[in-house]
């Protein structure tokens, strides 16, 4: 009987999250990124720190850089250590499943169109009340996005891009509750503004990407071989 009891209680913690962890927030107020911290952040390290360690990096890093690939469904880990001797070296750290993307390959064009965006993105800003357990908000859409939005005359080309928890998504990057805690902590200690996005339609490193003229905008290619170059920085992970 008690083991019974004990084993609802623990399906009860782990699938019922999307249930129980809305209604506590409720009863206990909004979150802050502090009270974020002082709830997951000993946890999000203690599950790093052995990457981190098997890297010879020092936990936190200086900058991090994510490497998004939609079509292989991978959100890779790269950070900066604080080593003045190499300057600009990333060290890959892991790489997370992406539970779930929206759309197809191509860049994001206007609201509701349900694309995941592809390009290179800062971190605009932490949500510790995101619907989704925790939120991380993209800058889309960026410059490059809007001048080509400003001169095909497209008014709303979308906004409110998150990388975020959960497994559900339309146009954001959905990680699932446990890496965007890590993600979340990682980004708050090292400071969100360092923290930088490069969202490929698939992982350059293993074949060419390229343009397709009947669906994508002129600008595409542009935008593409810029991605491929950025990649070159970044080996890929055996």
């Amino acid at each position: 009987m008690a083991a019974a009891a004990t084993l609802g209680v623990g399906s009860f913690y782990a699938y019922g999250r999307p249930h129980w962890v809305p209604l506590m927030r409720k009863i206990q107020g909004r979150e802050t990124v502090t009270s974020v911290m002082q709830r997951y952040e000993e946890s999000a390290l203690e599950r790093l720190e052995p990457y981190f360690k098997n890297a010879s990096v020092p936990l936190p890093p200086r900058k991090i850089t994510l490497l998004a690939l939609k079509q292989e469904r991978k959100l890779e880990l790269w950070v900066q250590a604080d080593d003045e001797s190499s300057p600009g070296s990333y060290t890959f750290i892991r790489d997370y499943d992406i539970r779930k993307a929206s759309g197809v390959a191509g860049p994001k064009l206007r609201e509701g169109d349900q694309q995941v965006p592809e390009g290179f993105y800062q971190i605009e800003g932490l949500n510790p009340n995101s619907s989704y357990h925790l939120s991380m908000k993209l800058n889309y859409p960026n410059l490059f996005d809007l001048k080509h939005a400003v001169s095909e005359g497209r008014t709303e080309p979308g906004s409110n891009i998150f990388i975020h928890g959960k497994a559900s998504s339309v146009g954001c990057l959905a990680m699932g509750d446990e890496p965007i805690e890590e993600l979340f902590v990682l980004a708050a200690k090292v400071g969100h503004e360092n923290v930088r996005v490069v969202i490929a339609p698939r992982d350059p490193r293993l074949k060419v990407i390229k343009a397709d003229p009947k669906t994508m905008p002129v600008w595409t290619p542009e935008l593409y071989e810029a991605i491929i170059t950025e990649f070159r920085k970044f080996p890929r992970p055996i």
